[in-house]
This record gives structure tokens, C-alpha cells and sequence, in this order.
């Protein structure tokens, strides 16, 4: 700094105006005002972490596991007030999911091979900054998870969140700098711009110190990531659907796929998009989900309702309604109803609309079929090969086994609801960023890393 910004800065403390903590910084710690910026102070916190212990690298994610458990409500209730999407309760559980199943340093496992001429160690090193997108759907869980698993494999990150989550993102993002720094001592390890925008995105993407790129959005962001010539690891869009056979459990099966599409109004990737339900068996299921919570809707014209009220004009999903509650889409719709609804279900081919194209609304639509490998078929369809989520409800190890093979998605969740496949009541870590484009799947630190290759001759073998 130059003596006259010295003494600037001095006469802002003096004035009780200490919102500017370093050169290039405004409104607080790790907030910027350029893409330029943000990248240089994290370059250079990274060149500094470099060299800091593992011990350092575990006490800055307790801390973040610590001082975040208390902000999770306050965390939530921001992220609905702002974004309108999904709900406070199932928030919560999301922000809790990521603070506290996101794996750490001990998934960057180390692996050696030894024999007559040697040991050749594989080991985990940074890649430096990794330019990340969160979406407007899950913010603070992504940045939440990002954040510990990129600093557990020893890089800095600059977040670039999506302009409809701004304020909770620039606020989470202070939040977490700040505890990061308090940690290690070293600032702007967690950086990002004032003004989110899709140019702020595409310069973080296309900036030369920027290596790694972590992408969570849709289609279009991942391909202009891919576009860059970088290392992607791009998490695309899903059309989950789940399969119901003739020999699954009816009644836990609709209780979890409830469950699970009304989880956050339908607003994560992984949710249940569709059913596809074997004919033998679709109408007890159907019954089942209406005392699980769904509303049935039968009626042609109130069916009709609903397409105009969710649907553009060239049939893509409304996004007025994208995470809105079901009574909600229901009373917008002028469809009579009863009770409390969660979830809006409806008896569709596998060509509607509401099936093929990824609502993110509490809108689910029944496809049957006359058996399990028409179900199948159907499934795959559906999915569109983006071997992204599945569901399946079966007691037939056979059927299970041939679905796994055939759907190949990254997550293939059997006889639950389909959050189990992120650790929520199911076993497992928790990732809010799943690579299918890019074929890594749930991420966790080690695929934030580099693995590197070492190899001794001559030396600690001693079998």
C-alpha cells in the first residue's frame, strides 16, 4: 500500500468505518470488486496455505463445522426470504447435511506400492484456486460443501453464485472467509465478487490463474465451462425418475417417494421427477401416496390448469413456480383441493411434459407400464442418459441388480427416498455438487485434488 492509502485507511478507522479490511476488498472480508481482484487475493492466501500443516487444514473445517451448526436456521430463513424457492424446514436439514457430512482432510487417503525396486507413493496435492458456480437452488449448501472440501485438498476458492441468490451468498461467503482467517490466520481463502453476474462468471472461468473449475448449474454454464479448455468438473442437470415393480413394498415405497419429491418443493437435482409404476400395482400405489400426502389430480380440465399455470408457452417449466409450495401451485391453478398437500401428483404418458422435462416444482407424474422391463424402458427414457439419479422399489434382487447396470446413474438410491443418496437418512457423505457431464459423480476433497505420483528406487521396501 502507498502512503496515501495508508493514511486513508487510517482516517476510515479513526471514522468507525471499518468496512475496509485490505486493498481491493469491500463490505467486509473476501468480497470484491472485480473478478481480478477477488483472484489475486486468493492466489495469493493459497500461496500461503501451501505450506500450512494438515493439523491447520483440520482445525479450519471443525471451525467451520462449529461456528456454522449455529447460523443454519438464520441460514435458511434468508436463503426462502430471498430466493421464494422450497422451505425453511427442509433447509435446515440440507445446511446441516453439509456442514456436517462433507467429508474433510481424511478423504485425501494416501496409497503406495512397494517391491524390489522401491515404494511409489500417490498422494493428494492442491490444484491452487478453483473457480466455482453454485446455483440459486441449494446456495448455502453448496457453498458450505465446496468451501470444506476444497480447502480440505488445500486450495482457495472464489465463488461465483447465482445472481438470484446474491445476498445470502455474498453474506455466507463473508461469513465463512472470516471463520476461515480467524482459523489459520490467513485471509481470502474464500473470495467472490460484489455484483454476481453471468460476465463475472465467464471472466472468473477464462482467468488464467483460475485452474479448476467446480460447476453446479445447468446446462448452459457447464458447457460454457467446457468450453474454456480447463479441468471441469461440471455437475448437470437430472431427471430422476423412480421404478415401483410388482414385489416392492407399496406402502413404504409411497411414503418415501413422497417424501423425497416433496423434499424442498422438488428443488434438488437428485429428487424423484417421475413414477413409473408396473400396472398391477399403480392404483394401492397411487392410493398410498394420497395418504402420504400427494393430491391426485384426475379431472381433464383441472390436469389442464395445472399445464398452463407450470408450463411456458413452448412447453419448459414456469419458473414462477420452480420450489413453490403445492397448495400454493394449487390455489394459482383455481384447483379445488383438500388438506395440506405436499406434492401434486397425476397419471401422464411418458411423453408429457411434466416427464420429461425437469419441473423442480412438487409435481409428479405416474407413468405405467405392464411390467418391470417395460418399466425399465420407460425409466431410461426418461432419464435421458444423463446418469445423473434413480429410485427404485423392489423386493427382486434380479430386477435391482439389472436397473443398477442398465441406468448407470451416479446415484442409484434402492427401496428409500431419493435423499438417502446424499447421507439425509441414508448412509454415506454428503456433496451438493454430483459431476455426472464429467463422470466424478459425488465429490468429495480428493477430486479437488491432484493425484500426484512419487516414486523411491532402492529404498523403503522392506518386505
Amino acid at each position: 500500500m502507498t502512503t496515501k492509502e495508508i493514511e486513508e485507511l487510517v482516517r476510515q478507522i479513526m471514522l468507525g468505518q471499518t468496512d475496509i479490511k485490505k486493498e481491493g476488498s469491500i463490505g467486509g472480508s473476501g468480497v470484491f470488486n472485480t473478478v481480478d481482484e477477488a483472484v489475486c487475493a486468493a492466489v495469493n492466501a493459497q500461496a500461503e496455505y501451501l505450506y500450512v500443516s494438515l493439523e491447520i487444514r483440520r482445525k479450519i473445517i471443525t471451525s467451520i463445522r462449529e461456528k456454522m451448526l449455529p447460523l443454519v436456521e438464520e441460514l435458511s430463513t434468508r436463503t426462502y426470504e430471498e430466493t421464494g424457492m422450497g422451505n425453511i424446514e427442509d433447509k435446515i436439514h440440507k445446511n446441516r447435511l453439509a456442514i456436517n457430512q462433507t467429508p474433510g482432510v481424511e478423504d485425501l487417503i494416501t496409497n503406495a506400492e512397494t517391491g524390489d525396486y522401491g515404494m511409489t507413493l500417490y498422494e493428494y496435492s492442491p490444484y491452487g484456486v478453483v473457480g466455482a458456480i453454485a446455483p440459486s437452488t441449494n446456495p448455502t449448501e453448496t457453498l458450505i460443501s465446496n468451501t470444506i472440501g476444497m480447502l480440505a485438498a488445500g486450495n482457495a476458492v472464489i465463488f461465483s453464485p447465482h445472481p438470484g441468490a446474491k445476498n445470502i451468498s455474498l453474506w455466507l461467503v463473508k461469513k465463512l472467509n472470516e471463520i476461515v482467517c480467524e482459523a489459520s490466520g490467513i485471509d481470502n481463502l474464500v473470495v467472490t465478487v460484489a455484483t454476481p453476474s453471468i460476465i463475472a462468471a465467464q471472466e472468473m472461468m477464462n482467468h488464467p490463474n483460475v485452474p479448476l473449475l467446480v460447476i453446479t448449474g445447468g446446462p448452459a454454464v457447464v458447457n460454457e465451462a467446457m468450453r474454456t479448455g480447463k479441468k471441469v468438473i461440471a455437475a448437470g442437470a437430472g431427471n430422476p425418475p423412480a421404478i415401483v415393480d410388482e414385489t416392492a413394498n407399496i406402502k413404504k415405497a409411497a411414503i418415501d417417494i413422497v417424501d423425497g419429491a416433496s423434499f424442498d418443493n422438488n428443488i434438488l437435482c437428485i429428487a424423484e421427477k417421475s413414477v413409473v409404476a408396473v400396472d398391477s400395482i399403480a392404483d394401492s400405489l397411487i392410493g398410498q401416496m394420497e395418504k402420504a400426502g400427494a393430491y391426485l389430480i384426475k379431472n381433464p380440465e383441472d390436469i389442464r390448469k395445472l399445464e398452463v399455470l407450470c408450463l411456458t408457452e413452448n412447453n419448459k417449466p414456469n419458473k414462477k413456480f420452480v420450489g413453490k409450495n403445492a397448495v400454493d401451485i394449487l390455489q394459482a391453478a383455481g384447483i379445488q383441493y383438500t388438506g395440506t398437500p405436499r406434492l401434486i401428483i397425476v397419471e401422464t404418458q411418458k411423453n408429457h411434459y411434466f416427464a420429461v422435462e425437469e419441473m423442480l416444482m412438487p409435481i409428479l407424474p405416474i407413468v405405467r407400464t405392464p411390467n418391470f422391463d417395460s418399466a425399465l424402458r420407460t425409466a431410461l427414457e426418461l432419464e435421458q442418459g444423463l446418469h445423473h439419479t434413480a429410485t427404485m422399489h423392489s423386493q427382486s434382487i434380479a430386477n435391482l441388480n439389472k436397473a443398477g447396470r442398465q441406468l448407470q446413474t451416479s446415484i442409484f438410491v434402492k427401496n428409500g427416498p431419493s435423499f438417502a443418496g446424499l447421507g439425509f437418512k441414508g448412509e454415506g457423505s454428503t456433496t451438493f455438487t454430483i459431476a455426472t457431464p464429467t463422470g466424478e459423480g459425488t465429490t468429495t476433497a480428493r477430486h479437488f485434488a491432484r493425484r500426484r505420483r512419487c516414486a523411491l528406487i532402492d529404498g523403503f521396501s522392506i518386505r
